[in-house]
């Protein structure tokens, strides 16, 4: 089982491990910075830094599986071809250091937040995601035209307002009572720990509350300026709208915080 530190804290960019297994799948460590594959947002990338100071270079994590090809709570980073004889050299018990490209991450986590808050200013429900370094995209389940040039003034004013943006947990049976937290009809929140983790964007005004463990931005200012970049009819029950950034926000950090 990977201990997943970026459930905790979107922020920590680097952490010591140690290598637990080697496959033909990838590497897997005792615990990670690097998030995987799953609810609509990319695996990380980054590098695993051996003690020697050589560099193996991640382009994919993913969720583990098992011979049946059922998931397990393994975390495997996904190493990039040509790399065979540092690969060789791993073994359990390996010691180095799992790092991720934080540049790539942080857009990620802004584009992430952003799909929070388009769902604030489109209350349907979402029947696909997909969450990448370039654009981000929620398809929603409506027949109504949407306006561009609203979305993206909406979007700009809920940055503006600088809203907090916090984890928080829910029980089964409060999520259960509570189904219209779910947004999403594509992806059920996990399950069998006893707790759901959520996110919460906004302090004493409500903005969206909804289950996710994808990585975030503290607060919706980092996001920056983004727009909607176009909307799409994909079906007579879908509209797809994608979201893209103009410029790079000064609120950025060039690297996360200590």
């Amino acid at each position: 089982m990977t201990q997943d530190l970026f459930r905790q804290d979107a922020y920590l960019a680097e952490c010591g491990a140690t290598v637990t297994a080697v496959h033909q799948h990838g590497i897997v460590l005792h615990r990670t910075v690097f998030y995987p594959l799953g609810g609509g947002q990319a695996g990380d990338a980054g590098e695993l830094v051996l003690a020697d100071g050589s560099a193996i270079t991640i382009t994919d994590t993913r969720k583990g599986k098992d011979a049946e090809g059922q998931p397990t709570a393994d975390i495997v980073h996904v190493p990039a071809p040509g790399q065979e004889a540092l690969l060789a050299a791993l073994r359990p018990g390996t010691e180095l250091t799992a790092r991720v490209d934080w540049a790539r991450r942080h857009r990620l986590m802004r584009f992430h937040t952003s799909t929070h808050l388009l769902c604030h200013l489109v209350t349907m429900p979402v029947n696909g995601c997909s969450i990448t370094p370039e654009y981000a995209r929620l398809d929603f389940h409506m027949t109504e035209p949407l306006d561009k040039d609203a979305l993206s003034a909406g979007l700009a004013a809920l940055v503006a307002a600088a809203h907090p943006v916090s984890l928080g947990a829910i029980t089964d049976a409060e999520l259960d009572a509570n189904p219209a937290l779910v947004k999403s009809m594509s992806v059920s929140p996990p399950r069998g720990s006893g707790t759901v983790r959520t996110v919460r964007i906004g302090a004493a005004e409500l903005i969206d509350l909804q289950p996710c463990g994808g990585t975030h931005v503290a607060n919706t200012a980092e996001i920056g300026r983004v727009v909607v970049t176009k909307i799409e009819k994909k079906s007579a029950t879908t509209r797809r709208v994608v979201l893209g950034f103009q410029e790079t926000p000064p609120a950025s950090p060039s690297a996360p915080p200590p």
